[in-house]
């Protein structure tokens, strides 16, 4: 019997669908994939920076449903499966690596200094050009701009779009 079906029925947001409660946040965030999906970064690299934030954050939500746009996106399962360690893992390339590494930079507090150092920059610089990595950048603000609504709404992970926000009154 699988259990993981069974508590997943009896599982519940904390608040419904946002934005069934502030309807401003469709054009917002219709306006956010637009940006990222304007092929300046490959959509591979969108959602592995997606994933590792997810990861980051420490939210099941984000990163089961980042882990499945990964998939759709084409990236083979032992780059996805390897995300959380991708400093020494064989599968990424340069490129993906940098952003894995800006993602880290910006999501996770450091020490003192720049968060982003004008080496990481000159680095990502190597890999991407200006627009891409104005897009780049984007694409941490996109989601980023979700992690608050992860984190505090506790949407439901690995269901339909129609029923991640189910609250025990929407039932």
């Amino acid at each position: 019997m699988d259990t993981t079906t069974n508590t997943l029925d009896t599982l519940t947001s904390r608040f419904p669908d946002p934005q069934q409660l502030v309807p401003e946040l469709g054009d917002v965030s219709a306006s956010l994939f637009k940006i990222i999906g304007n092929g300046a970064v490959p959509r591979s690299t969108v959602t592995l920076v997606h994933l590792r934030a997810g990861q980051l954050v420490e939210n099941t939500y984000l990163t089961v449903m980042h882990t499945a746009h990964a998939r759709r996106a084409g990236v083979p399962e032992e780059k996805i499966a390897a995300v959380a360690s991708w400093k020494d893992a064989p599968y990424f390339t340069a490129a993906e690596r940098v952003a894995l590494e800006l993602v880290e930079s910006v999501l996770t507090p450091g020490g003192h200094g720049e968060r982003v150092t004008d080496d990481l920059y000159a680095r990502a610089a190597e890999h991407y050009d200006d627009t891409a990595l104005a897009t780049l950048a984007m694409v941490i603000g996109q989601v980023n701009f979700f992690i608050p609504l992860a984190l505090i709404g506790k949407p439901l992970p690995g269901v339909s779009m129609a029923e991640q926000w189910r609250t025990a009154t929407t039932g």
